[in-house]
């Protein structure tokens, strides 16, 4: 038996014809203050492959339409919606009347390891921060869970982009037999 790969024709009716979890597809990321124009367009990327409702940026994160955005997302950016707002209380407000529950991806010393978090019945916001800092101190007591990626290695912290996929699999993966 010979294995052949999908032409991209293929793979995208493929895509066009699954639908992802409801709690994937009422989920938001947040990304505040992220200072890389590649690591965006991954985020929409990576939204884009998981079926993301909406990305939120805030702070000085940079956005569409950008050419380095688009070239890391190739494209992506056009089919996730997206909103900005310099201001993080601003999307605070957004998220607070659609009943949003905002877990915020970050070493802490009350984080829950991903593989031990359990969503809720509560939409969702991951918020992620800046590439160095981290989520902002203004915006710690904003967060209702902190959950963190577990680490084995000697660095301490992955690239965001790298963070937002891996997120949103493990997330895809504890909603996966929710699906309709």
């Amino acid at each position: 038996m010979s294995v052949q790969k999908l032409s991209t024709r293929k793979i995208l009716e493929k895509n066009l014809s699954r639908t992802s979890p409801k709690k994937l597809q009422q989920l938001k990321v947040w990304v505040h203050d992220i200072r890389s124009l590649h690591n965006v367009g991954a985020v929409f990327r990576s939204a884009d492959a998981f079926g993301i409702s909406e990305v939120l940026l805030s702070g000085f994160t940079p956005t569409p339409p950008r050419p380095e955005i688009t070239k890391t997302a190739i494209g992506a950016e056009e089919y996730v919606d997206w909103l900005h707002r310099e201001d993080p209380r601003q999307i605070l407000q957004y998220l607070q009347q659609e009943n949003y529950h905002i877990v915020g991806m970050e070493q802490t010393t009350n984080s829950i390891p991903l593989p031990e978090y359990s969503p809720g019945e509560q939409p969702l916001c991951l918020l992620f921060g800046n590439e160095v800092t981290g989520i902002d101190d203004n915006l710690l007591d904003a967060v209702d869970v902190f959950v963190e990626i577990p680490q084995y290695g000697h660095k301490h912290s992955l690239n965001i982009s790298v963070s937002v996929g891996t997120v949103l699999y493990g997330i895809l993966e504890k909603c996966w037999y929710e699906m309709d």
